[in-house]
């Protein structure tokens, strides 16, 4: 039984969906701070063959509260998606899979539920039933986690409550696990590595990787991005 947990991100890179097709089940950590800067109400798409950053406003919140208790601006103040959905069309109306894929980003982004955990856990779900992945998607929050835990603790925690045999983390997070605690636990753990090989065309300009899957999805059909979805491979940790 492989298992991941992250944050939920802004439609978040290939590798994102990677570790999402390879686990059993897929953990959304929503109970954690929020960080500003980060890929939670952001990401990057691709104008004029340069990185673009694309961003969901939030309300004026504490910066200390967790994901779930924070809210896009979205239904008292409608320009920000305006603006946001604006910058898709500008970036990608010729793009071959835009007259396919636009509706779907539109529909993701007119959802009606403004908190951040709930509108970014639908538009992971949308774009996984879109890429027929059929992981099963769970909310760390539903785990009722004890706040003395530390974070290493809390997954191992989540892990043991699903049966894990084999934790899949982004290779980001390398330095901030243990592979002798996780053994220690009869968990196994492994890091995904997206591929460096895997590149397709973006128009006529040279390639930028690690942008948002919007990108993936203008320029490639499904069937293709499926075959992406398994060009990774899963690395050892440090220590």
């Amino acid at each position: 039984m492989d298992v991941s947990i992250m944050q939920p991100y802004l439609f978040p890179y290939i590798g994102y969906f990677q570790m999402i097709n390879c686990s059993d089940y897929f953990v959304i950590a929503d109970d954690v701070q929020f960080i500003r800067k980060g890929w939670i109400n952001r990401n990057r798409i691709l104008l004029n063959g340069e990185p673009l950053l694309i961003t969901l406003p939030l309300n004026r919140d504490s910066s200390f509260l967790d994901i779930n208790k924070r809210n896009f601006v979205m239904q008292s103040d409608p320009r920000g998606r305006r603006a946001f959905l604006n910058k898709i069309v500008n970036s990608y109306r010729k793009a071959p899979e835009f007259k396919l894929i636009y509706p779907l980003i539109e529909v993701i982004v007119n959802f009606s539920n403004n908190n951040v955990a709930e509108f970014l856990t639908n538009s992971i779900k949308e774009i996984c039933v879109f890429l027929d992945i059929e992981t099963e998607i769970l909310i760390e929050s539903s785990f009722l986690l004890s706040p003395e835990l530390d974070y290493q603790d809390s997954v191992i925690y989540v892990c043991k409550e699903l049966k894990a045999k084999r934790y899949i983390n982004s290779i980001g997070g390398m330095d901030l696990y243990s592979k002798r605690k996780f053994a220690e636990n009869g968990i196994e753990l492994k890091f995904i590595k997206t591929r460096e090989t895997l590149e397709y065309r973006q128009f006529y300009y040279q390639f930028v990787p690690n942008l948002s899957i919007i990108d993936v999805m203008m320029f490639n059909p499904r069937d293709r991005i499926k075959a992406m979805l398994t060009e990774y491979d899963l690395v050892e940790g440090h220590n």
